[in-house]
């Protein structure tokens, strides 16, 4: 049975109070079973230019190995901020994630992608292990990721 956690996720740069509209979107990570630790995984959003634009979940709740996240690292300079409510365990080999977030409409088919960046203990890093279009066309279509992720998709 593959674990299932929800979240809200509230960060203002995604979902905010008094937007019109708000999607649930529920998130997927299959990874591989690459042999090693539970990989820690970041997904966020970024714009068409990559300019980021928010955090949607975490998997994996000590900081200290955060930076390891090599590309999400770089965008939120370091500083993630108040993640607290968008985090969980970090992800087994062979095992799936998904979680359920609350994106704002105005996110979805306006030219955004998701990224995920993955990360094992002692192992290589996969910066931008995953990177999908966010759009209602790509929604439950799937991508493979590089090194730890063997299917990450996305619905409504």
């Amino acid at each position: 049975m593959k674990p299932f956690l929800t979240a809200l996720a509230v960060t203002t740069a995604l979902t905010a109070p008094g937007l019109a509209s708000a999607k649930q979107v529920v998130l997927s990570a299959t990874m591989k079973n690459y042999g090693g630790p539970g990989a820690y995984l970041a997904i966020y959003v970024t714009d068409a230019n990559g300019a980021y634009k928010g955090t949607l979940w975490v998997a994996g709740g000590r900081s200290k190995y955060y930076g390891h996240l090599r590309d999400w690292a770089s965008v939120t300079r370091g500083n993630p901020g108040n993640i607290a409510s968008i985090t969980g365990a970090s992800v087994g080999a062979g095992r799936t994630l998904e979680v359920i977030v609350n994106v704002a409409d105005n996110l979805i088919d306006a030219g955004y992608q998701l990224h995920v960046d993955a990360a094992a203990e002692d192992m290589r890093e996969g910066p931008s292990e995953v990177v999908i279009p966010f759009t209602s066309g790509d929604a439950g279509s799937g991508a493979s990721g590089r090194r730890y992720i063997g299917n990450f998709q996305y619905s409504f």
